[in-house]
């Protein structure tokens, strides 16, 4: 098909990505796992660090890991909207960005429903509203960098 664009090189990143958000969501990453390497490390660091620091340290660095995979899922799927063809005329206008930000949150629902199921994790309604910050803040960058005026380049840069 002559001028279609290949509609899975834009989807197919997505689908990973939502695969291993997925996979996470398993017993793998749960906090009774990753303290096993976030505490020793810490006291490795720093001998001496309290037992409530630790825990902080690790509910922040699980929180941070909640903003980054949403913010990555809502730029994959605000490039992924725009480049489908029944979308690409209206994304410049934040309808990619709308739809890219319910797609992220409505899988972030989805996925806490997943960790309730999960019998060594648990969902929270607080992790979903985490990972609805991180798909602006994903989405807040895209703006950004739309936004911003692209440097010119002379016609001697350009031969």
């Amino acid at each position: 098909m002559q001028g279609s664009r290949p509609i899975w090189k834009y989807w197919l990143p997505v689908l990973l990505w939502m695969a291993a958000i997925f996979a996470g969501s398993s017993p793998l990453l749960s906090s009774e796992r990753t303290s096993r390497v976030i505490g020793p490390f810490l006291r490795w660091l720093k001998p001496d660090i309290s037992d409530l620091a630790v825990q902080r340290v690790q509910l922040g660095v699980r929180k941070c890991g909640h903003l980054t995979e949403y913010a990555v899922l809502s730029m994959l799927l605000w490039r992924a909207i725009g480049r489908s063809r029944p979308f690409c005329e209206k994304s410049r206008n934040g309808f990619a960005l709308g739809w890219a930000f319910l797609g992220s949150t409505l899988y972030a629902v989805s996925d806490e429903v997943h960790q309730s199921l999960v019998s060594s994790r648990f969902g929270s309604a607080w992790d979903v509203a985490t990972d609805a910050v991180g798909a602006a803040l994903g989405l807040a960058l895209i703006r950004y960098r739309n936004r911003r005026p692209r440097p010119r380049h002379s016609d001697s840069q350009s031969r």
